[in-house]
């Protein structure tokens, strides 16, 4: 059984963990300056709090880079690391919303923080609107892009679509819409679904979601498939009706969500990875406070080989409400 030491890493939302094959657990997340892009690697969960942060690449003075760095993701792909995130060129809200879109980086090097990051571009989708949180999954040889994108046909902010990728910059395949906002849970503040992970196992693949806003209204849905169905039709998902994971006054977990899944060290425990905040009293735009810390618990599964997420748990370290921003 594995214990966690929540928060495992402070004041990074969006937290996004892969274990490797040289044993080191990599972490990266948003900054609350939203200016850069971060790695820690640990050989324990635990140990990410207190390892060495590194600045791998940062935001442009000016262009579609320049604004607003946010979710990103590592991901290993062939030999090779990527970095997906999503950029904007200001703050500026049009649409009802800002103006991000998504870009990655690519490393050749076997260690992700020491070798040399190079810009691969903009992932394009069909149409040119606010789109961000991209993550990426190989299944029975066919690499998959999973997004949030608005359509400014479809009321709200973002929904989530998934494509074919021809290589790890470029979709080969149009997008299928698998979920929009719509149930009371997913459109309380915002009309928001975003930050989706993908988990495997017993012949199923889960994608879980966020929604809402970003306060203590923010939670969890899930979607799941057959693992030999097309995945690439919405037609073969089903939408969880009630949140999977969300706020637990009784812990003191507010608005968790923007999860990602990892492994325990010896590959036998599912470990869902998230932020949360430990109060609900936030001053101005939630979007910048700063305490979105990153957490960590075991999944359990249900007898249908279901993922069981219960509920977020309390904090196991001290952790003050801090006003400034952490950097290291």
């Amino acid at each position: 059984m594995t214990n966690f030491l929540n928060p495992i890493v402070l004041q990074r939302a969006d937290p996004f963990v892969y274990r490797h094959t040289d044993g080191f657990y990599y972490f990266t997340g948003s900054h609350p300056l939203y200016d850069r892009i971060i790695l820690r690697r640990a050989a324990h969960l635990n140990g990410l709090h207190d390892a060495p942060e590194y600045v791998v690449w940062k935001k442009h003075k000016s262009g579609p880079m320049s604004h607003l760095i946010w979710a990103p993701e590592i991901h290993r792909i062939k030999d090779k690391w990527y970095i997906y995130f999503a950029a904007a060129p200001n703050e500026e809200i049009e649409d009802d919303t800002f103006n991000h879109r998504m870009f990655v980086i690519e490393n050749e090097s076997d260690n992700p923080i020491k070798g040399k990051w190079i810009e691969k571009g903009e992932i394009k989708t069909e149409w040119p609107t606010f789109a961000l949180d991209a993550t990426t999954f190989e299944h029975k040889g066919i690499q998959y892009y999973v997004w949030a994108q608005q359509d400014l046909n479809i009321k709200g902010h973002s929904n989530i679509y998934i494509a074919e990728m021809d290589n790890p910059w470029t979709l080969s395949t149009r997008p299928a819409m698998l979920s929009k906002p719509e149930l009371p849970w997913e459109i309380k503040g915002f009309w928001v679904n975003e930050g989706p992970s993908v988990l495997m196992k017993n012949e199923k693949v889960f994608i879980t979601y966020s929604a809402s806003a970003t306060g203590p209204e923010y939670c969890m849905g899930m979607l799941t498939a057959d693992a030999n169905d097309d995945l690439l039709d919405p037609k073969s998902w089903t939408k969880s009706k009630e949140p999977v994971f969300q706020s637990y006054s009784p812990n003191n977990q507010f608005g968790p969500g923007h999860n990602s899944f990892t492994v325990s060290e010896n590959g036998k425990e599912d470990i869902l990875i998230y932020h949360a905040r430990n109060y609900t009293e936030i001053d101005g735009d939630p979007l910048y406070d700063p305490n979105r810390h990153a957490r960590a618990q075991k999944i359990q599964w249900d007898e249908g080989g279901n993922p069981i997420f219960s509920v977020p748990v309390p904090d196991e370290r001290w952790t003050p409400r801090l006003p400034e921003v952490v950097t290291k």
